[in-house]
């Protein structure tokens, strides 16, 4: 009995690693740092997580948990409530849509459309940002948050795909 109740903590724990990730990544982004500006061209690091788990395991990462994570993103970094959620969710839902497009494709590809995808959803949340605020915020902050963003996706690519092997053994 006791074999079957940690045999189902361990499967609960495998599945719930994606958002577990995710979650991080949010708090991740929040953490502030002693250089001024930097809040404004941050990577946009749970972005790279819904993209990546929306094509090779969208069952661990729902749209409901994406926009869930994009309300508490919203919150803890104070964008207006509901622009990350949209975004989480169109990036979701797009990448979702396209998966059998990624099957057998080379990382190159993948992070070749990360970047149109982060393009696409970083220009998003800077025109409901901007629209939400009245005025239109600085455009150079946005294309250094994308050079950076799609910067750190080979890292943490490689860090889901350690963590999909890790959730396949044994399970």
């Amino acid at each position: 009995m006791k074999g079957s109740v940690l045999q189902r903590l361990d499967q609960l724990v495998r599945q719930l690693l994606p958002v577990g990730l995710t979650l991080l990544l949010v708090l991740l982004d929040a953490t502030p740092t002693r250089l001024p500006g930097f809040a404004a061209v941050a990577p946009l690091l749970p972005l790279i997580s819904v993209y990546y788990w929306a094509i090779y395991r969208p069952d661990l990462l729902p749209s409901s948990v994406a926009f869930g994570l994009g309300l508490i993103n919203d919150v803890i970094i104070g964008t207006p409530l509901g622009v990350s959620s949209l975004v989480y969710l169109l990036v979701q839902g797009m990448t979702a849509s396209q998966r059998r497009f990624f099957h057998g494709k080379s990382f190159l590809v993948a992070w070749w459309a990360f970047g149109l995808v982060a393009m696409a959803a970083l220009t998003l949340q800077w025109i409901l940002v901007s629209i939400i605020f009245g005025h239109a915020l600085e455009p150079k902050a946005v294309v250094v948050e994308f050079v950076m963003t799609v910067s750190f996706y080979p890292l943490l690519s490689w860090l889901f795909v350690r963590t999909q092997l890790a959730l396949m053994r044994q399970g």
